[in-house]
């Protein structure tokens, strides 16, 4: 039973979370030989001010 967890910049739509899930599902059943069923995806929409690389915050990248 795989389970993702995705993390994501807020902001995305419903509609576009569900096209995603839809679409990492199918891959994975693909490449693991798994049932739909079976996949468990988390998403995790994280703020810009809750995220850094390089020692900024992605607040402050332009």
């Amino acid at each position: 039973m795989p389970t993702l967890n995705v993390q994501l910049f807020a902001g995305r739509s419903v509609e576009q979370k569900r096209k995603f899930v839809e679409e990492i599902t199918r891959v994975t059943c693909e490449t693991l030989g798994c049932s739909p069923g079976s996949v468990d995806i988390i998403i995790t929409d994280v703020q810009k001010e809750d995220w850094a690389t390089g020692g900024k915050l992605w607040l402050d990248q332009n």
